[in-house]
């Protein structure tokens, strides 16, 4: 009868949606494929995700969301109606609360557009948080105490650095290197490297199955298959964990660079909880190979992955649903 309340991880990668009282119940990829002649939508999430690089001239497959902020404002609009409308989370006379998150220093104009996008998508009222403080309350950490917590949250299109403490963010930094660079990174490195050209599939595939940022943390291989830039023909290669951890270096470098400014900003007594607690990381580029060891190294403080860190920001948003009412107002928009 009534509308449940929920939140929403809107990820430049990934959507994931929480609803009140049933747990994590939507994760799907964040990309609509269009009919180029038409606008109509024809696919949404993991279904679109399968024709990305594989559709035919009128078809695109779009990712709406990039750099963590909206791209594309209709067709991000079309793909939260289509998950919100699945989930049957409506009531007969009301409409669901929404919680959803972003990143740390987006602009007020990019703010008021992710608030419209979930209102016209059948949202009530709409909460916006920040994205690390979510993660860290999906995390486990107890932000609420007036010690420091530092969490790291690396998404697809942005990295969050965020210092905590009275459950509010004392120093944060956003950068635009996460996911979607590495896999850049690789892509070009394997074109610039071999003359071969991959999709951005297989450029995640490496990343997830032979990739490193810390050197000797893994000594995999893997063969990928790509159109050679010569001959034009198809062509089979062999890839090293050596060779993408030289290829990663840059993007790595950037976000221990962004940790090191928001520890250089924290006043000296989170400082020291920070060393007690450690840092925490959060998001899919926690998973990748070596990243807490790169950074444990850099910032001489423990350097811990979450235990779910994919799902740390919607569980987050789980977590704030249940106690919506104790919640500041000013974050109501």
């Amino acid at each position: 009868m009534f509308a449940r309340d929920i939140g929403i991880d809107l990820g430049t990668a990934n959507v994931l949606i929480h609803v009140k009282g049933k747990g994590i119940v939507l994760n799907e990829p964040s990309v609509v494929a269009l009919d180029k002649n038409t606008g109509k939508v024809l696919a949404v999430g993991e279904e679109a995700r399968r024709m990305v690089g594989r559709t035919p001239g009128n078809i695109v497959a779009i990712r709406p969301l990039k750099d963590g902020v909206i791209a594309d404002f209709e067709v991000t609009e079309a793909m939260l109606k289509h998950f919100i409308n699945k989930l049957n989370v409506k009531g007969i006379l009301s409409k669901p609360r929404v919680l959803i998150c972003c990143p740390t220093n987006i602009t007020s104009v990019e703010r008021k557009a992710i608030k419209e996008a979930a209102e016209k998508s059948g949202g009530k009222q709409v909460y916006l948080e920040e994205e690390p403080k979510v993660a860290a309350i999906g995390a486990g950490m107890d932000i609420f105490q007036p010690s420091g917590n530092m969490v790291v949250d690396i998404g697809g299109g942005t990295t969050d650095v965020a210092v905590l403490s009275m459950g509010d963010i004392v120093t944060a930094s956003s950068i635009k290197v996460a996911g979607d660079k590495f896999d850049l990174e690789i892509l070009n490195y394997i074109k610039r490297e071999y003359k071969l050209l991959i999709g951005e599939r297989t450029a995640e595939d490496i990343k997830i199955k032979v990739a490193t940022v810390f050197p000797g943390a893994r000594n995999e291989e893997i063969d990928i298959r790509g159109r050679d830039m010569v001959t034009g023909l198809p062509r089979t290669i062999t890839i090293k964990s050596v060779e993408i951890e030289q290829a990663l270096r840059e993007p790595a470098d950037a976000i221990v660079q962004a940790a090191k400014n928001v520890l250089e900003k924290t006043p000296p007594e989170l400082s020291a909880d920070i060393i007690d607690h450690g840092v925490i990381l959060t998001g899919g580029g926690a998973l990748l190979n070596g990243i807490d060891q790169l950074l444990a190294e850099e910032l001489k403080v423990p350097v811990f992955v979450a235990e779910d860190p994919l799902h740390c920001v919607a569980v987050g948003t789980g977590i704030m649903l249940e106690n919506m009412d104790k919640l500041p107002k000013r974050k109501l928009i």
